[in-house]
């Protein structure tokens, strides 16, 4: 295959990736992106890989990260593709060594894929585990395996559906001879069956019920692009939609929730200051006595210190804050700012961002209910859902309920919000948990434990969710398995190595 050619596949192939996530939600193009790359690089030579890699990964993620450039601008935008397109580079580089005989080879080709994504989950600065090819399965019948395989074991199938296509691609347009056509035809039977067949698998979703409110705030009318207003706005929003829904509930049958959420920085007053931490108490305690329920809500606060913590704070009815969680996986250039001096050269926005301060523990936290049970929540901020220890950790812990607190003000109308829930639903497959996506401006959902998103809102609305999801502590056997995969991924890669360079000596 000439070089021009090659790069022209991959183009496509990053297209093709690009369209499969959410808001555009065309799933099997995941498995065509992959296939795209692996004949792209079959029988190249290593600098065409890195080449086709690297364009594949800019035709991917410029236009998925457009959100990135709300508020930040261009070049922090720019900066962030380029970024992660040298880890398909990488993959491009890889995947022409293992594939130098000219055919594709789609179990090390997905054993790569799994490498190059944990690559990007934890360098540089801590990674950046966004778009993993896993959280494009949303809605495809392979979200099943999640459960399985964990997302890390998705994205392996994931790409192995795509490399046994292109295999069969390869093979049909070859000599045309009998015996390659009905091994072509006998690859595509085996990828389509594997990409259709984890639907059967069960998703479990008995368990106890737990009444569920999520409040949905959306900006108020005053907030500029800087994303500020008078102190004590967003709080007074959320406290006002509580009291609300109090006076709803009580000419009703049922009574109250038995928990309430609220997205990540509902309260804009600091509830641990000493200068504004007992009015910021005071005015949360309206809401959560009115409703005589638990709220659970996020909130900044720099307490006695120069640095904000990024905090989830439970408040019990007549006796105010009763816990608190301290995100622990803050994100780069989001939350803390590596290589200042040198990023200041792209954004004037900078140096409006500090450096937060971690927690140290993982997100969980136990509320005791009205009727006297007491439920464990796992709670991972905004982009600690797509975090695989931060998830794990809380489910191992025994998490009941995960929740998913978030504001996606900083991304305007773009698709990060729907990128964003979209992950929460695999998650939920992934451990077997209802999960409470509740974000300050949407996409927020319930969602259960087989990944259905129940009262999916708009973006820019205000919102009130309310429904029972069940409750559920078992495992599934993606707890187990999960950690394993990325060495196993490993061996292959470096099985195939050899493989090939033995042949190259014979």
């Amino acid at each position: 295959m000439p070089w021009p050619l090659r790069l022209l596949l991959a183009l496509l192939g990053g297209v093709a990736l690009w369209l499969a996530f959410p808001d555009h939600d065309l799933w099997p193009l995941a498995m065509v992106g992959v296939g795209a790359l692996a004949a792209a690089t079959a029988g190249a030579r290593v600098r065409t890989g890195l080449a086709a890699g690297f364009l594949l990964g800019m035709t991917w993620y410029t236009p998925m990260f457009v959100w990135a450039s709300t508020y930040a601008g261009i070049m922090p935008w720019v900066a962030m593709s380029v970024a992660s397109a040298l880890y398909p580079a990488a993959l491009g580089g890889l995947l022409a060594l293992l594939q130098r005989s000219g055919g594709v080879r789609p179990v090390v080709g997905a054993a790569a894929w799994v490498l190059m994504e944990y690559a990007r989950s934890v360098t540089p600065f801590g990674g950046f585990p966004w778009a993993r090819l896993g959280f494009s399965q949303a809605d495809s019948p392979l979200l099943g395996a999640a459960s399985l395989v964990a997302v890390t074991g998705l994205g392996f199938l994931v790409a192995l559906v795509g490399g046994l296509l292109a295999r069969a691609v390869q093979l049909a347009v070859g000599s045309g001879a009998p015996r390659r056509l009905a091994r072509a035809g006998l690859l595509a039977v085996a990828a389509v069956a594997l990409a259709v067949a984890p639907a059967a698998l069960p998703r479990p979703t008995a368990g106890e019920p737990l009444d569920v409110a999520a409040v949905q705030g959306d900006l108020p009318p005053d907030f500029t692009r800087t994303l500020s207003a008078e102190r004590g706005t967003m709080l007074e929003r959320y406290t006002s939609m509580t009291e609300e829904l109090a006076a709803e509930v009580s000419t009703e049958e049922g009574g109250p929730p038995d928990l309430v959420l609220w997205p990540e920085g509902a309260s804009d007053l600091d509830p641990f200051s000493p200068g504004e931490g007992d009015v910021a108490v005071e005015r949360m305690m309206t809401g959560v006595d009115a409703l005589g329920a638990p709220v659970v809500l996020g909130a900044v606060s720099y307490g006695t210190g120069e640095a904000p913590s990024n905090m989830v704070l439970e408040l019990q009815p007549g006796e105010g804050v009763d816990d608190t969680y301290q995100k622990v996986y803050l994100a780069p250039f989001g939350e803390r700012m590596p290589l200042r001096p040198l990023v200041r050269y792209l954004s004037e926005w900078v140096d409006r961002i500090p450096d937060w301060e971690a927690g140290t523990q993982p997100g969980l936290m136990d509320v005791e209910l009205a009727d006297g049970r007491t439920v464990r929540l796992g709670l991972g901020i905004c982009f600690e859902v797509v975090v695989d220890p931060a998830v794990r950790d809380v489910v191992a812990g025994g998490a009941e309920l995960l929740v998913v607190p978030t504001s996606n003000a900083w991304f305007g109308e773009g698709d990060q919000s729907a990128q964003h829930i979209a992950t929460s639903r695999v998650r939920a497959v992934e451990y077997g948990r209802s999960v409470v996506h509740i974000s300050n401006v949407g996409i927020s959902g319930l969602i259960s434990p087989d990944g259905v998103v129940h009262e999916p809102t708009e973006l820019f609305t205000q919102a009130v969710l309310r429904d029972e999801l069940p409750l559920r502590s078992a495992r599934t056997p993606a707890f187990t398995t999960g950690p394993w995969v990325v060495p196993a991924a490993a061996v292959l890669v470096v099985l195939g190595l050899l493989v090939r360079r033995r042949h190259r000596a014979d």
